[in-house]
């Protein structure tokens, strides 16, 4: 009774999900059957119905030949074009001679635009949204300067990495200080994840598990690995830190004889002083290196270049929390016009990369499919922490799942667009399309397949609560 009662509160607690997951659905069946509309109507065939969900139909309306209807279930939608064989299993109009306004009238190649449209203009939209947020927002990322922060009990820790760990390659890559340390791709990598690491002077190389996504997915995405360098990005006016000369850059590496190896470190102890004054050890790049702050001593260079001050400075009670007036640095990159549509399409490219090596994992048995699998009610979820998250997570989400059902519904599974495309293929190189009969009964089993594979991701979903 205990664990019904759970699933019944954890439905309950699901509820408020649901307006948000239906405006991400509802905006990319609407692009994706758009794309079928618009090539339809461009090689002149008959639109008989535009549907965004379906049936029963809440309310619709006729324009010339076309019905456009929105239907009371969310979870799809489809175009009906005459002569053609689709989930509406209609054949009537097949028994009679082919029309010029017909599906099956046109040349293949005409046919394979119509198929593949919906899956076009879904990769369209996520790029037009990933050009969108690079213009809009940049992107933003802690630079990996130095050692790493290593979560306990995590897929980091268990792959061996540990807290003061310097991170110098990623799959064999470098790590440079101007791009963030880890991606995704780097993670579900087809040859594994493996990163090198400086420990005490000495080369390690660590590799991840071989069921990593599984792991990330039970571990809610966390990785393990932090950057946290103790250098300063930010240092606000009228504070100690101001007056004290500190700059954008500027890290600190000592406080009252006290190695600082990441600014959590100096938080701490700065918040725990009475405003004494404290000695602070910092380096400054060359790059920014001018004049000796006021009241700071220069003690020597490093051996990159960067010089050694030194300088006394007291921490001022703001709130009950003593501070000094400075931020972590985060490394900002705005974009330009060009600069978005690139940047922009190249993750559109690479999140679709992510994907398929995903599918690729789950599909040859690396990863566990229960586990992995989500439907409806985890992608409800995951939209609206986004939705919670701002309009950047949210339209980013938004992108991703556009991707998604572009690899789904082009995957050659009979009533997806690509088992359409397959029997067209088969049809431009023998010259003659697969039998009514044929074609029918794949339909049939594709979408007995399909409903069986949405019972399941609902009922895995539902265990999942």
């Amino acid at each position: 009774m205990d664990s019904i009662s759970n699933i019944l509160s954890n439905v309950l607690d699901f509820l408020p999900y649901v307006g948000w997951v239906i405006l991400a659905i509802m905006i990319l069946v609407f692009i994706h059957e758009l794309g079928h509309f618009l090539f339809a109507k461009l090689f002149k065939m008959r639109v008989e119905k535009f549907s965004i969900g379906f049936p029963p139909k809440i309310i619709g309306t006729t324009v010339g030949d076309t019905e456009y209807v929105i239907g009371l279930t969310p979870l799809g939608g489809y175009v009906k074009i005459s002569g053609m064989v689709d989930e509406s299993m209609d054949s009537d109009q097949l028994a009679s001679e082919p029309q010029p306004w017909e599906f099956r009238s046109k040349p293949v190649w005409q046919r394979i635009l119509v198929i593949t449209g919906g899956v076009l203009f879904n990769m369209i939209l996520a790029a037009f949204i990933f050009i969108g947020l690079k213009a809009t927002y940049g992107s933003a990322f802690v630079p990996p300067l130095g050692s790493v922060v290593i979560a306990d009990s995590t897929i980091a820790y268990d792959m061996g990495l540990r807290t003061g760990d310097k991170i110098v390659s990623i799959n064999g890559r470098d790590v440079m200080q101007n791009t963030p340390i880890i991606s995704i791709g780097d993670i579900l990598n087809e040859s594994g994840f493996v990163v090198g690491v400086e420990r005490e002077g000495e080369g390690l190389t660590f590799r991840g598990p071989d069921d990593i996504m599984t792991q990330l997915n039970e571990s809610e995405g966390v990785l393990g690995i932090g950057t946290d360098p103790p250098v300063v990005g930010i240092v606000l006016l009228a504070t100690p830190a101001a007056e004290a000369g500190f700059r954008r850059g500027d890290r600190i590496v000592e406080i009252d004889g006290t190695p600082i190896n990441f600014f959590n470190d100096l938080r701490h102890i700065i918040g725990e002083t009475d405003g004494s004054e404290m000695s602070i050890v910092w380096h400054r790049p060359d790059s920014i290196a001018s004049d000796i702050p006021e009241g700071a001593t220069r003690l020597g260079i490093t051996d990159d270049g960067s010089i050694i001050y030194q300088t006394g400075i007291a921490a001022r009670d703001n709130d009950g929390v003593f501070q000094v007036g400075i931020k972590p640095i985060v490394f900002y990159e705005e974009y330009s016009f060009s600069e978005s549509i690139t940047s922009g399409i190249a993750q559109t490219f690479s999140t679709t990369s992510v994907i398929f090596v995903s599918l690729k994992r789950l599909f040859t048995g690396k990863e566990d499919i229960r586990k992995n699998l989500g439907g409806p009610i985890a992608i409800a979820k995951l939209t609206k922490e986004a939705a919670d998250a701002g309009a950047y997570s949210f339209w980013n989400i938004v992108a991703m799942l556009s991707i998604t059902l572009a690899i789904f519904n082009i995957l050659p599974v009979p009533a997806l667009d690509g088992g359409h495309l397959v029997f067209l293929i088969y049809e431009g190189i023998v010259r003659k399309e697969p039998s009514l009969k044929f074609r029918m009964a794949t339909q049939q089993v594709g979408m007995a397949l399909l409903l069986v594979f949405m019972a399941f991701v609902i009922f895995n979903d539902i265990l999942k609560l």
